[in-house]
Formats: structure tokens, sequence, C-alpha cells
């Protein structure tokens, strides 16, 4: 079935906007999107006057309005996921003063339903409701190492392994191995694979059934995150909070 022309490109203006939080001018956005002023300004007009964007009249940029938060609600702040594990999460961050996401994955990527902000001086720029690559996240190895052999397939054959740091993996192969390696200890890592400066380190949470339907990251700069600290302190810790979250779940295993 064909999408109805203009219902794709409001939605593709809306997507567009997701990744400009400050606004964008219109002409910029044109070209963004592929649509001329006229076309752009006729879309922009009805997805205003339905507050799904709005237009700062001292710039001439516009952004996100808040139909979409509204619209939202109940996806995230009613998430049965992000309800138990939020305060685990926090106890989490505080323990440890690093910065820790939930994510879940979505259409082969990761997305982050959740975030606690460390209060230490340099923080990171991800948002609840972005996307990461699932290749080059601890996060990411984590949800691929939880899905059955065709899904897995089916994700990692579509990954286009561009090397975002030195230490990216770029190999399919050396891909597999890592995610295999992965389910044996039961968390991930990203070395500074998908920033330079950052390290972090995954774990599961697990579903009434054993399946892994969300995972949970430390992250920080790799002066504070060493290898030192997540083999002696942050390995053990990990696991601890992921049988606990799991465990409200209805997980029963060990």
């Amino acid at each position: 079935m064909s999408n109805v022309q203009s219902l794709e490109r409001a939605l593709t203006i809306l997507n567009k906007l997701s990744e400009y939080p400050d606004g964008i001018q219109i002409t910029r956005l044109a070209e963004q999107v592929g649509l001329t002023k006229g076309t752009l300004h006729r879309l922009l007009s009805t997805l205003s006057n339905m507050n799904y964007v709005v237009k700062d009249e001292e710039t001439d940029k516009y952004k996100l309005g808040l139909q979409v938060l509204f619209l939202s609600r109940n996806l995230l702040n009613h998430s049965n996921i992000v309800t138990v594990a939020k305060p685990y999460l926090e106890k989490l961050s505080q323990e440890v003063n690093e910065t820790v996401h939930l994510c879940i994955e979505d259409r082969g990527e990761v997305i982050y339903i959740d975030k606690i902000e460390s209060n230490q001086t340099i923080r990171m720029y991800s948002r609840i409701g972005s996307r990461a690559p699932m290749y080059c996240t601890g996060v990411g190895k984590i949800l691929l190492s939880g899905m059955n052999p065709d899904q897995f397939e089916e994700i990692v054959s579509k990954i286009n392994f561009i090397p975002k740091t030195p230490k990216t993996i770029t190999s399919k192969e050396e891909f597999i191995n890592e995610i295999e390696k992965v389910k044996v200890q039961g968390y991930a890592l990203d070395n500074a694979e998908n920033e330079e400066v950052l390290r972090c380190i995954a774990s599961p949470i697990y579903d009434h059934k054993g399946k892994i339907i969300a995972s949970f990251s430390i992250s920080g700069p790799n002066n504070r995150v060493t290898m030192d600290v997540i083999n002696h302190t942050l390995i053990e810790k990990m696991k601890q909070y992921s049988i606990a979250i799991s465990r409200n779940l209805g997980y029963t295993g060990s």
C-alpha cells in the first residue's frame, strides 16, 4: 500500500525537527526534507495550528510543540519497564556517580527510554527518545545477544559497520564473535567504540519468560570508567541490579 504523501511529508518534518531542539529556520528545513518553501510552509501552518510545531517569532525558527509530548505521555511515563527500573537505576547512578541509561530495541536501533544524569562535571548529551546504533554500544550488544537467530541475522545483515572511533568493530564476523562473548559473560562493553572519550558497561533486563526486553548501562569518561573499575566493581554491581530489576518484572532465573 502506498503512503499518503501529505501525511508522510508531515511526519518527515516532525522527525527532522526532533533533531533540532533549539529550532531550525524554514529555508534550512526545506533543504533538509527536500520540499519547496511553499509546500513546507503550508504543512508547517497546519502542524502549528494543531500545536505539533511552534515558531519562535524572534528567531523565525520552528521546533516541536507540546502536542508531541502529550502523545508520548503514556508510552514513556507509564511504561512498566521504566516504572519498575527507575528507582533501581537512580540508586545505581548515585552509587557510582555516573550517567545511567535505560534502552530498548526499535527497528534495529537502540532507543533511550530513560536517563539518570550524574552530577559530574562532564555530562552526556543523550536524550530520552534519541537513538543510537546497536553495533557500537553496550546496550545494543546486550539487546542483540537476547534475540533469536533469525531476528539477530536480519538486523546484523543490515548493519553498516561505520568506524565511529578507532576502536569500533567494523567486521561482521568479529561482531558476531563479540555477541557470543556477551552471551557467556552476561554483560557488554562499549570500550570507546561509539565516542572516543567514553566507556560504558551494559547489562540485560529480563521479563517473566526470561527474554531480554531492555538493557541498562553505566557510562562515563575513560579516565573515570576505567577497565580496572569495571573489572573490580561495576561488573558485579551491574549483575546485581540486572537481577533485582528483572525479579520485579517476574523473572525467576539466576
